[in-house]
């Protein structure tokens, strides 16, 4: 195939294929007669492999590498299934935003003579903005080079300011919040190696993870052979609809925007079961007011480093986050657990 039919065939632009192919990641065919860029189905699996590696914010040079190492042979085919399976699972949910608004479209056009343009324009800005921010994400925080001695890190004790203050308490928290049954099945959001998870699975209860950094959930699975993960993100959680009693997630979304933040609640949402419970331990002011007084207070004891910590981070807007789960479905409640760390526990109504 030609490279529009390519394209169309994985909904990207030509411009984007070429730029892939200057960077050496795919290299077609071309046809001798016409010169023409010819595509196999080969092509296709590793263009879509390059597409879900850069969704999970992964660099073009570490794609590269890990594309060498499996023409090599040093990569198996489960690794590309699983890759493939993240792709599927984005393109998946993409979809069914963009079938949402067509609804939308449907029900305001239905049995009216005429209908104002600007109000359909409203809507396809809105799924604009939707798709816009899913592919906002960066990974700023080197997750992979950082899977090694992460555990080491988020336990040991740090002057100052220190995200992961009584680490084990507020992941022991968690638990007691969920409050867990034997034989439940639970997920666990952005398990990095596993540490939450690892206590629901000492309760007798099935756990997933998923985790967009392939070194992270390495380290899951070998601490954690029996539990379920997979690579994904956020944006698009790698299972299907209605599968787990509970959801649980720890430290992972203040990697996330305002906006960000709300995608990943509705998928939350989408893969709990009927009556199903969300916990999520994470840094949080509880409102714009109380984010504000704190920079003050830390301004004003010269805590500039603290300051510069925090704007690194995206601590999360306690009342917003209540306020998307109870449009959802949800009912909620919050408490602080430490200095920078909130707790909520929701329920589906």
């Amino acid at each position: 195939m030609q490279i529009k039919e390519m394209a169309e065939r994985l909904q990207i632009t030509p411009r984007a294929i070429r730029y892939y192919e200057e960077k050496g990641l795919v290299r077609p065919q071309k046809a001798e007669e016409s010169g023409y860029r010819q595509f196999s189905e080969e092509d296709v699996w590793r263009l879509q492999t390059i597409i879900t590696l850069r969704e999970v914010g992964m660099s073009i040079d570490d794609i590269r590498e890990l594309l060498e190492h499996l023409d090599k042979g040093h990569g198996s085919l489960q690794h590309y299934l699983e890759l493939q399976r993240s792709y599927m699972y984005d393109r998946w949910v993409e979809l069914s935003k963009v079938i949402e608004t067509t609804e939308a479209m449907i029900a305001r056009v239905k049995g009216e003579d005429s209908i104002d343009p600007a109000s359909l324009y409203e809507l396809a800005e809105a799924g604009k903005r939707l798709r816009q921010t899913r592919s906002d994400w960066v990974d700023r925080w080197n997750f992979n080079q950082i899977a090694h001695h992460y555990d080491e890190w988020v336990t040991r004790k740090q002057e100052g300011y220190n995200k992961h203050e009584r680490y084990d308490e507020v992941l022991d928290a968690v638990v007691a919040a969920a409050a867990p049954e034997p034989g439940e099945c639970g997920l666990d959001a952005g398990t990095g190696t596993g540490n939450l998870a690892g206590r629901f699975l000492h309760c007798g209860v099935a756990m997933s993870g998923f985790d967009q950094s392939l070194e992270m959930l390495r380290q899951c699975r070998r601490k954690y052979p029996e539990m379920e993960t997979k690579l994904g993100t956020f944006f698009a959680f790698p299972f299907l609809e209605n599968r787990f009693d509970f959801v649980v997630s720890s430290y992972a979304l203040h990697h996330l925007t305002d906006d960000q933040k709300m995608l990943a609640l509705a998928e939350c949402r989408r893969v709990l079961r009927p009556g199903g419970r969300l916990v999520i331990a994470d840094l949080m002011f509880a409102d714009g007011q109380a984010r504000l007084e704190c920079f003050r207070r830390l301004e004003e004891a010269g805590e500039h480093r603290t300051i510069e910590q925090l704007q690194n981070e995206c601590p999360a807007d306690r009342s917003r986050l209540l306020a998307e789960l109870h449009a959802l479905g949800f009912a909620a409640e919050a408490r602080q657990v430490t200095d920078y760390v909130h707790l909520i526990s929701a329920r589906l109504k």
